[in-house]
């Protein structure tokens, strides 16, 4: 929403100066409030709604973000919108990268694609690079592991395809959920045929947002898994790499 000086307010958990998982080089990472799913293994459930967090506007941050700007050109980094869910902010992200783009920054949006297309759009034209969460391909596990269909996600993989905007992939591996063969041929097939994926992420499954839950009074139902061998780790990559992948 606006006020009456044209300030575009949005809602933010947190943000962090000097990133390094999100993006290429050295990274300003904004983590936007709320978000539709509702991950297993969350590690930021704090985020998870929208009236939580903090109100600022999309100038304060910029204003913010300046401050890092030696870094980011010495690394070749920018600035990247994480959550949460970015894209339910949409006005409010959109004018955070349009003022980055305006200054010769980097921007990358990291986003689950559980979003209308048409919400979306207007934030992509200042998007240099796309980070996609792809949890499953099968539907039966994402919803398992989100609580909502796989279908958005899959229809946003393939609009980002159409326009191409560069595109990582993120994979989330969770051993006895995530890790299942079939689920991971199926999705390397079908990223492989997106000729703007640029590459994909394996993400070990990790408890480091357990706490969280447990401040936050919910049940953490995946308290028994175990984070994933290096062995398993090293199968999923090598099934991506099978589909001429290129993995990291």
């Amino acid at each position: 929403m606006s006020d009456s000086n044209h300030k575009i307010f949005g809602r933010i958990h947190s943000f962090e100066s000097c990133g390094t998982v999100d993006g290429p080089g050295i990274r300003f990472v904004v983590f936007t409030q709320g978000c539709p799913l509702r991950c297993l293994y969350c590690h930021n459930p704090d985020c998870q709604e929208i009236a939580g967090g903090t109100e600022i506007t999309a100038t304060e941050i910029v204003e913010e973000v300046k401050k890092y700007r030696s870094y980011m050109r010495f690394s070749n980094g920018g600035v990247t919108v994480t959550g949460g869910e970015p894209l339910m902010q949409p006005e409010f992200v959109a004018e955070i990268f349009r003022r980055c783009k305006e200054l010769g920054i980097h921007t990358a949006l990291d986003t689950s694609g559980y979003v209308p297309i048409n919400a979306a759009k207007p934030v992509l034209d200042y998007v240099d690079l796309v980070l996609l969460d792809i949890k499953s391909y099968k539907p039966e596990t994402y919803r398992k592991v989100t609580s909502v269909s796989v279908e958005p996600t899959l229809k946003f993989a393939e609009y980002l395809q159409q326009i191409e905007k560069p595109t990582w992939v993120r994979f989330v591996l969770v051993p006895n959920l995530t890790n299942e063969p079939n689920n991971m041929e199926e999705l390397a097939r079908f990223v492989s045929g997106l000729s703007n994926v640029e590459k994909i992420e394996v993400l070990p499954f990790h408890k480091m947002g357990e706490y969280k839950w447990e401040q936050l009074g919910y049940e953490y139902q995946l308290k028994n898994t175990p984070e994933p061998t290096l062995e398993e780790v090293a199968t999923a990559m090598d099934t991506f790499r099978k589909y001429g992948l290129k993995v990291a």
